[in-house]
């Protein structure tokens, strides 16, 4: 179960949070506040996973708040304020819900939150989520075809998808992949090893994808490919 709080100046927002959840059995809503600096000190107490937050508070910004506590918890800003979307997805927020929204609109934003713990809970890592056009974006490993590295940007090429333009690093990247399937081979590229169909002249071929191999990375894909 997810333990969450909701924190709202209206009381009539809450009450629609608080019947969402109770048709979710994998959401335990445990307390909501109308007042955030009552959150705050319970929150302190008793930490909890995801917080459904409004932002456009009289007292304290859902954006302050959020910034204010540990950031291992997550979050889904609640609000009717559609030019505060940015700066709350600046913060790593898994999701923005414009009210009024759906139960569907809702489900969808805590499915994210019970795929994002059920990714960190998996020691089988089958997919991983990047945050790319203001959302978590869930990627499966096997259907990633090669990364491709863009100043500060990543464009991560998907089997049959669209695209995904991410802003990270490469270094950011290989942590969240598994060493053991994918490989970085450029300082621009990092590749599938069971998609990589052959290597010729520092080339490596990955099915109509031809991916160059770095000078200083040379020595451990021979390795790896002509052990």
């Amino acid at each position: 179960m997810i333990k969450a709080l909701a924190i709202d100046d209206e009381p009539l927002a809450l009450n629609v949070i608080e019947a969402f959840c109770a048709q979710l059995d994998y959401v335990d809503l445990q307390k909501t506040f109308t007042k955030p600096n009552e959150a705050l000190k319970h929150l302190n107490k008793y930490p909890v996973d995801l917080l459904f937050l409004d932002i456009h508070m009289p007292s304290l910004t859902g954006i302050d708040f959020y910034k204010n506590i540990e950031q291992n918890t997550l979050v889904i800003f609640c609000t009717a304020h559609g030019q505060y979307a940015v700066e709350g997805f600046n913060l790593n927020a898994l999701d923005y819900l414009l009210k009024p929204f759906t139960f569907e609109r809702f489900k969808q934003a805590t499915d994210k939150a019970r795929d994002y713990f059920a990714s960190s809970n998996n020691q089988k890592t089958q997919h991983i989520f990047v945050r790319a056009d203001y959302s978590l974006q869930k990627i499966m490993l096997d259907d990633i075809m090669c990364i491709e590295a863009l100043d500060d940007y990543l464009k991560i090429y998907i089997n049959n998808q669209k695209t995904i333009v991410a802003r990270m690093t490469m270094k950011a990247m290989l942590e969240k992949l598994p060493s053991t399937e994918f490989m970085r081979v450029h300082r621009s590229f990092i590749v599938p090893i069971k998609k990589v169909e052959s290597l010729r002249n520092k080339m490596l071929q990955l099915g109509d994808k031809k991916i160059p191999v770095g000078n200083s990375y040379e020595e451990d894909v021979l390795k790896h490919f002509n052990p």
